[in-house]
């Protein structure tokens, strides 16, 4: 990639309490991309989605949003300045309806907020079709489109998911790839953490392979699918297990999950 990365995560040293599960981890997100994150469980996949988004702290290393730097910057300021983070779970307010929860989108952007909402909308016909009902009662691919839109809302210049597809069917897993890749054509850059390494490697322009927090491959999606030290260790065959996982931080670490 040729073009100004918008994100750029450089040597990135993170972890729970005093145990360190990131040991220099450095990726970049440039405009237009869609880039994934696998590996195996513990690599410190959404480990370090929290750490570029503040929720734990990076112990050393450098994270830049273009040419800011936003190293252990609070997520709200995030924010503001245009890091959008769709967690794993509980990433959507289920005693609110869907169209209350695009506009909690617009927190802290309010100008030109309708056109956005009704972007989103155009995007995910979902979010119009079921716009009174509470998000609570919507199923698991549908509130994973009402946060995917309530975080366009919001307006990124970066977009962090992290394991979107969990628990979904395979048919609505197919839709949120697909949402991720025209999302990235749109002009936002999108960082995935994904556990289905697959198929997120053939929906994305770029994958990155991390193992024991560490960066081990990286390079465009589809050559990571047909390289044969990819496949054998991270696509089914081999897997190595490490014992942390990424969104179970040991008790009394002080982790976020």
């Amino acid at each position: 990639m040729t073009a100004e990365p918008v994100l750029s995560a450089e040597a990135i040293v993170a972890g729970y309490g005093d145990l360190e599960v990131l040991h220099g981890v450095s990726l970049s997100v440039a405009a237009g991309e869609a880039v994934c994150i696998i590996g195996p469980n513990g690599a410190g996949k959404s480990t370090f989605l929290k750490a570029v988004f503040g929720l734990i702290p990076v112990r050393s290393g450098r994270v830049m949003l273009q040419a800011d730097d936003v190293t252990n910057v609070a997520p709200k300021r995030l924010v503001e300045r245009g890091i959008a983070f769709v967690p794993q779970t509980q990433n959507v307010f289920p005693n609110l309806t869907v169209e209350e929860n695009l506009e909690m989108g617009g927190l802290y952007k309010r100008v030109g907020l309708e056109g956005r909402i009704e972007a989103a909308k155009k995007m995910f016909p979902v979010l119009e079709e079921r716009a009174r009902d509470k998000a609570g009662r919507l199923s698991g691919g549908e509130r994973q489109m009402v946060a995917l839109g309530r975080a366009l809302v919001s307006d990124p210049r970066l977009l962090l998911l992290d394991e979107p597809t969990a628990a979904l069917a395979a048919p609505v897993q197919e839709a949120v790839f697909a949402k991720v890749r025209e999302i990235a054509k749109s002009g936002v850059p999108v960082l995935i953490v994904e556990q289905n390494a697959r198929k997120a490697l053939e929906a994305c322009d770029r994958g990155v392979v991390l193992d024991q927090g560490l960066n081990k491959f990286e390079g465009p999606g589809r050559e990571l699918l047909s390289d044969p030290r990819v496949a054998h260790l991270y696509l089914g065959k081999g897997k190595a297990a490490h014992p942390l996982a990424d969104d179970n931080p040991p008790a009394g670490s002080g982790g976020t999950a």
